[in-house]
């Protein structure tokens, strides 16, 4: 049974986004570490990089597929967890607390169309 927090917004590519002002935090739920099984090699964004919603930030590798990460918001990259890079099972075992980036929000607007955690519930029940 996968895991949600209340506080967090959402994505429909199964990204969690926390935000604290002008500042995401970015990492991908415990039903997309669930659904990829054992995560084998994270690809973070370098700080600086500008990132536009939807596109790809970093790739994510299972033993089961490997998946690009299309950013939830745009905004400037500035900071990114090089820890993952070292150990990237830390995804399995805790999604909420093994970030991928955190990025300077340069679209307020775009946090309007992240889904809730009630949304997102509903979201993965659908899959």
């Amino acid at each position: 049974m996968a895991e949600f927090k209340a506080e967090l917004k959402y994505t429909h590519d199964h990204d969690w986004v926390k935000v604290d002002g002008d500042v995401a935090t970015v990492g991908i739920t415990d039903f997309a570490q669930n659904a990829l099984g054992d995560i084998v090699f994270v690809e973070v964004p370098e700080v600086g990089d500008s990132i536009e919603k939807g596109g790809n930030f970093g790739v994510v590798e299972s033993i089961k597929s490997v998946t690009d990460l299309e950013s939830p918001l745009s905004g400037e990259v500035i900071e990114a967890n090089e820890e993952l890079s070292d150990a990237p099972e830390s995804c399995n075992q805790d999604a909420f607390s093994a970030w991928i980036m955190k990025i300077k929000i340069s679209n307020p607007a775009e946090l309007d169309e992240l889904m809730s955690v009630e949304t997102y519930k509903t979201h993965c029940d659908n899959q």
